[in-house]
């Protein structure tokens, strides 16, 4: 039985009448017939007399009508849900971005814009730099917030598939946990002889990238022991708030540990290394939800 069936009957039952239903429901009046005929068939009964003028339904068809308009009815409101949750879904931007960004900027950038309907990606908290681009390039999500260096990066990427905007800033500072005596554990820059041990971010990251970028351009030599390398800055922050060693972490992040005395500053205020918070799209994704919140961005920029 079709949908289409009970459709027609609703129909017949309203016109009384084969020929100015059928037109209703645009087709042909053999066609209808048929349909009709298909439909007792399928109960197993007579639904309409046929031999009164106008047509009348039987107690059949009276019962079988309420039990059309019931079903095509729920079928209609629940067509109209899907199609609002289709909308919806088609509004909301999928946001991949680092569980640092994620848990200490992203809320309060969202609640300045307004709450546009984005939708955090949580697959990406573990990705490196390089994953983010792939994921725009295969349309896997719409938005990517990532820190960036201010100067010059060592990693290779292509860029050119992106365009992007600063949406905020930071700063890595160097931490580490106090001694005894209400001092750095750990301190910058280490010596060749005593290497200070180092919490270090994945070798392919932003983060890796932005701090290597800045030693390189002091006039003091740090020397480090790298204990172990890690995606995340919560990973490091744990490591770091129990002795193993000294740090990098986003200024959000350290901001509660350095004002429990939990955390020191390892180091004095040349060795913090200034981000920028960007947020990126692929050129050519043409999505009206991305394009309109792209547009948000620009006007709110000015």
């Amino acid at each position: 039985m079709e949908l289409r069936w009970l459709e027609d009957f609703i129909a017949l039952a309203r016109t009384r009448h084969f020929s100015r239903a059928a037109d209703e429901q645009n087709v042909t009046q053999p066609t209808f017939s048929r349909r009709i005929k298909l439909l007792e068939e399928e109960m197993g009964t007579t639904l309409i007399n046929r031999q009164t003028l106008p047509l009348s339904l039987t107690r059949a068809g009276e019962e079988f009508l309420a039990l059309c308009e019931q079903t095509t009815e729920r079928i209609r409101i629940t067509r109209d849900r899907i199609t609002r949750l289709d909308e919806a879904q088609s509004r909301r931007l999928l946001l991949a971005a680092p569980q640092s960004l994620l848990s200490h900027f992203l809320s309060g950038w969202l609640d300045e814009m307004g709450q546009p309907p984005l939708q955090p990606y949580l697959r990406a908290t573990g990705w490196l730099a390089a994953d983010y681009f792939q994921a725009l390039e295969r349309g896997e999500c719409d938005l990517a917030a990532c820190y960036w260096p201010k100067g010059r990066t060592t990693l290779e990427l292509d860029m050119t598939a992106f365009e992007h905007r600063v949406i905020g800033a930071e700063r890595l500072v160097p931490v580490t946990i106090p001694d005894g005596f209400g001092k750095p554990r750990f301190t910058l820059p280490g010596e060749r002889r005593a290497p200070q041990p180092l919490i270090a971010y994945h070798a392919r990251g932003l983060m890796q990238a932005a701090i290597e970028d800045h030693l390189v351009r002091q006039p003091q030599a740090c020397h480090f022991n790298v204990l172990t390398e890690s995606i995340q800055s919560s990973n490091v922050k744990e490591l770091v708030c129990l002795g193993h060693g000294l740090g990098w972490l986003p200024e959000r992040v350290a901001r509660d540990v350095l004002a429990t005395g939990q955390l020191m500053r390892a180091g004095a205020s040349h060795w913090d290394i200034s981000l920028e918070v960007r947020l990126y799209r692929h050129r050519e994704a043409r999505q009206s939800g991305l394009e309109n919140f792209w547009s948000t961005l620009d006007a709110a920029a000015v």
